[in-house]
């Protein structure tokens, strides 16, 4: 309920709407109230009394109440359509724009198609919820009630000898609600593992078909369809047994009204008006119980959804903000230090990632890190920009501590070229320009021209206006390698971060991208994350991470004289034995380890 109750804030700003809304259904109900005491003055005055202008009267009165009735809500449906959109609209700009906070620590807890689930399927269940009960939700209480009212009205002692089978038929609702909530939830998880299933697959097809493993990943998504299908199932029969069992109780009722009605109109202390009408307002009654069970399933759902919202709305970013943080200055030099630094991912002690880090790149310094698989090289690089905290010690740009510096001053100083990479929909320029959309056409080719884009990219149907199809799919991953360096040199950046950023390139394009970063990039400190030796050797400063730790450092002359390890990675690729490279396993799954 208290989840329920932290979303209801949406509704706030939609108060007149919603006043509107309930204020036409209130209307509503009246007047279909009313109706049972026409039907009853229709059978004692009018048919009983044989008098025609009664029954004609009483029937126009009729027809101009439905009339109206229909009017007023088709105006109450209007009202809460509107504001039940409004609503799931706001809920997805929040979750998207809380997203858009996330540290790399949250998004690492939330998979893609969880998200995915929240910003659709929730997000609909709790809009169904504020749209019907603003419909039904109003109406049926204050139908029951007034029917209740009325029904004592017509006759007390029959209205009394139905109060223990109302009484029961709404323990029966509270306890279908009460067991449907956790059954929802269940079919949310499931319906989130369906669509990561769905979303890996699609994202890999290419990947999927390149190993023959449509047959696997078919049976993997059979087994997440079937699972989601068979709980899916199970909540549907439970609330279809709800139905049939309020409908035995309608009957139970009508089978005592009709009992007890008749023998008191025998007796002549009820007229058969009052019997017509007495048996409406126990449908009435009745009726508005049956509306609060479809009332339930969706009140059920909505708490199950509204949970799994409130789950990303009240999660913390894991790298937080200081409020006392100040803008990094506009002239840093960028000299970067890692002082007695260490990472554990989750924070958890164990599954050292790094420990001990001591590290000084002085302002305009070329830094290189070289390493196995695992080594911790991602890691290391990932804590400059802040996208995850150091478990212990700390990182300081010109001395400050990152942790105290604004987010956006700190990533104004930085590009990174990750070792994925990622490409937006849309057109060349929009990719390049895409971290200084206000960039002109000018420095838009002298990025791709530092990166060795432009030559390709005047090649292509439209050059720069020419549209990259969804995740670059049109394009070579040499060619993405190089539009994504474009991007970050366009910014002009203080920090520039290669995470094997050239590795889909060929060693000759490889060498121009390396001798146009010199020059564009003199006077400014930038960190290399390199397979290939031959991309590091004239770095200021190379680093050889081994399990989380600075095995060695210093110049490539210095280390060969000094690292066995460094020795060890020359003589591999550069040496007489010229081996293919430092890793054998793919990029991406290299990512992964570290």
């Amino acid at each position: 309920m208290n989840h329920l109750r932290k979303l209801f804030h949406f509704v706030t700003p939609y108060w007149k709407l919603s006043l509107l809304s309930l204020i036409s259904l209130t209307m509503m109900v009246f007047l279909d109230l009313a109706i049972p005491r026409l039907i009853q003055r229709i059978i004692d005055q009018g048919i009983k009394q044989h008098s025609l202008p009664v029954v004609l009267q009483t029937s126009l009165l009729m027809l101009g109440i439905s009339a109206a009735s229909t009017v007023i809500a088709v105006g109450n449906n209007l009202f809460s359509v509107r504001v039940g959109e409004s609503v799931a609209r706001d809920i997805r700009d929040a979750l998207f724009t809380k997203i858009q906070s996330f540290s790399y620590g949250n998004l690492d807890h939330f998979t893609t198609g969880n998200l995915i689930v929240r910003l659709t399927s929730d997000t609909s269940t709790f809009q169904r919820l504020v749209q019907i009960s603003l419909r039904i939700g109003t109406r049926a209480p204050l139908m029951m009630i007034g029917s209740l009212i009325l029904m004592f009205n017509t006759n007390r002692q029959l209205a009394l000898t139905m109060l223990p089978l109302l009484l029961v038929t709404s323990l029966v609702i509270v306890f279908f609600s009460a067991r449907m909530e956790p059954l929802f939830r269940t079919v949310q998880s499931r319906l989130d593992r369906l669509n990561t299933v769905l979303q890996e697959n699609i994202a890999g097809a290419r990947l999927v078909k390149a190993f023959v493993r449509a047959d696997f990943e078919s049976a993997r998504f059979e087994t997440a369809n079937e699972e989601f299908t068979a709980r899916t199932v199970q909540v549907m029969q439970f609330m279809s047994s709800m139905g049939p069992a309020l409908s035995v109780f309608v009957n139970i009722g009508m089978v005592i009204v009709i009992w007890a009605g008749g023998l008191e109109a025998i007796r002549g202390d009820l007229s058969v008006g009052q019997i017509v009408a007495f048996t409406n307002y126990l449908l009435t009654t009745m009726g508005p119980l049956t509306m609060m069970t479809m009332l339930s399933n969706i009140w059920a759902n909505a708490m199950a959804s509204a949970q799994r919202i409130n789950e990303v709305l009240d999660a913390l970013p894991e790298v937080p903000a200081d409020p006392q943080a100040q803008p990094l200055p506009e002239r840093a030099q960028a000299g970067v230090s890692f002082k007695g630094v260490g990472f554990h991912y989750d924070g958890a002690s164990s599954g050292t990632v790094l420990e001990g880090i001591d590290l000084t790149a002085q302002p305009g310094q070329t830094v290189a890190i070289l390493g196995a698989t695992g080594a911790g090289k991602t890691s290391l690089i990932n804590l400059i920009p802040r996208f995850y905290d150091p478990s212990s010690g700390s990182v300081l740009i010109d001395g400050i501590d990152i942790r105290r510096v604004t987010e956006e001053s700190l990533l104004q100083h930085i590009a990174l070229v990750p070792q994925e990479t990622v490409l937006f929909s849309g057109t060349v320029r929009f990719n390049i320009a895409y971290g200084k959309p206000d960039a002109t056409d000018e420095e838009v080719i002298a990025a791709a021209k530092a990166a060795q884009a432009h030559e390709f990219i005047l090649q292509m149907p439209e050059g720069y206006d020419t549209h990259v199809e969804e995740r670059g799919v049109n394009l070579s991953g040499g060619q993405k390698q190089r539009i994504a360096i474009a991007r970050a040199l366009i910014t002009r950046p203080k920090i520039l971060i290669l995470d094997d950023s050239t590795s889909s390139v060929d060693v000759e394009t490889e060498t121009l991208i390396q001798n146009a970063l010199e020059e564009i990039m003199r006077g400014r400190t930038c960190f290399v994350v390199a397979q290939r030796i031959s991309t590091v050797l004239n770095a200021d400063k190379i680093i050889v991470l081994d399990e989380g730790r600075i095995a060695a450092e210093g110049t490539h002359a210095e280390l060969l004289r000094t690292s066995p390890i460094y020795q060890e990675i020359y003589d591999s690729q550069l040496g007489n034995g010229f081996h293919a490279g430092l890793d054998l396993e793919p990029a991406g799954k290299a990512a992964q380890h570290e």
